[in-house]
């Protein structure tokens, strides 16, 4: 082998090992700025429907959030970096849509009063491409339900998912705004 093609063979490596590292380090320093959660809830006991939603938090941090930060009628990723996932371990009612049990990832279109809340069967690398455009292809919502917005008087400042109890809806808050999706089974 020739000292020219060794050189170019070991700038090529080390320029992948660098490249790599540039992106592991930006991956870390998102999830440190928006950590990433898994939440489990339990519905109607540890041996019945198990909701399992990963999602990264991001915070408030004196931002106007919705009609800002995320705009209206534009979906969104509902969260930040990775698509955030939602898992049922059997077949539910969402915002009565039937849905099978699967892993899905979840969207939303924020508006002012209501929001329209997707369920997707494909899974997505990242939750938007370069230009910040959410990645979602319609062609793969399996649901999709309008719900209301609800302005409350206390500011959550962490992007928060969960579900209520004992109202069995899955809740989205962050900043003055709460949505509640109906899960039914």
């Amino acid at each position: 082998m020739s000292t020219n093609l060794k050189r170019v063979l070991i700038g090529t490596v080390i320029a992948v090992a660098v490249i790599f590292g540039v992106l592991r380090y930006l991956k870390v320093q998102t999830k440190q700025a928006s950590p990433e959660e898994t939440v489990t809830f339990y519905l109607d006991g540890p041996d019945g429907v198990q909701v399992e939603v990963m999602y990264c938090r991001p915070y408030k941090k004196g931002r106007a959030i919705f009609g800002g930060l995320v705009p209206y009628n534009k979906v969104w990723r509902t969260g930040a970096n990775e698509a955030t996932t939602f898992t049922v371990n059997k077949d539910i009612n969402f915002g009565g849509t039937p849905i099978k049990a699967g892993t899905y990832t979840l969207w939303t279109l924020p508006g002012e009063k209501s929001w329209t809340v997707y369920l997707n069967s494909k899974m997505y690398n990242w939750g938007v491409d370069m230009d910040g455009n959410a990645q979602r292809d319609p062609a793969f919502d399996i649901a999709a339900i309008q719900v209301p917005v609800v302005i409350e008087p206390t500011i959550v400042e962490q992007f928060t998912i969960s579900v209520s109890d004992p109202g069995k809806e899955l809740v989205l808050r962050w900043d003055d705004v709460m949505v509640a999706i109906p899960i039914t089974f």
